[in-house]
């Protein structure tokens, strides 16, 4: 079996991050994409979260449907800071028979070098890079391991929903259905 993995706070999860799992799942053959929810980025120090239940039920939701996307929640159970070189060696523990493959924006690969492990991530997993407008090359572009595909460019971010949100606007086909709805009616307040 072949998993993708997508990490991110996911804060809210919004259509892009489905649309690249998608177009991963397809493009790449991947049996899956697990959404690996991070409770915290060590690279955003500012970022507002939401309460980790609550970024964990709306990918829940946003996914239901889709049997071939699922959550992962790993990374609220292992030590911090979390860096995905530690969380890719846990999942290559616990699941020995699982190969994993990581799914990163253009945008990660120009700092792909400042990781933490990132060369035991090069030796050890392949890397499947979707394309950001606006993003500069990065050094590790012709690697090997790192793979670019012809992905629709997604100028969409968590952020931009957040301070849309803000502004009063409905998000209404910025995020699934079911995920607007339950930041309507129990969120609103939170990202005031």
């Amino acid at each position: 079996m072949h998993i993708g993995l997508l990490f991110g706070s996911f804060n809210p999860v919004h259509i892009g991050h489905l649309i690249i799992a998608h177009t991963m799942i397809e493009l790449v053959n991947l049996d899956k994409v697990w959404l690996v929810v991070t409770p915290k980025s060590p690279f955003k120090f500012s970022e507002e979260l939401l309460d980790a239940q609550e970024r964990l039920t709306m990918v829940q939701m946003a996914i239901a449907d889709n049997p071939k996307m699922e959550l992962c929640d790993i990374e609220f159970s292992m030590p911090k800071p979390h860096y995905t070189i530690n969380t890719l060696k846990k999942l290559q523990q616990m699941y020995p028979d699982i190969t994993f493959s990581l799914i990163i924006g253009e945008d990660n690969l120009v700092n792909f070098d400042k990781w933490e492990g990132y060369k035991d991530i090069l030796t050890n997993f392949e890397v499947y890079v979707y394309p950001r407008p606006y993003t500069q090359d990065a050094k590790l572009k012709g690697h090997p391991k790192v793979h670019f595909l012809n992905c629709p460019l997604l100028d969409i971010s968590a952020s931009y929903i957040r301070e849309f949100i803000r502004a009063g606007n409905s998000i209404r086909y910025l995020v699934p259905p079911q995920v607007d709805e339950y930041i309507r009616l129990k969120l609103i307040s939170k990202f005031k």
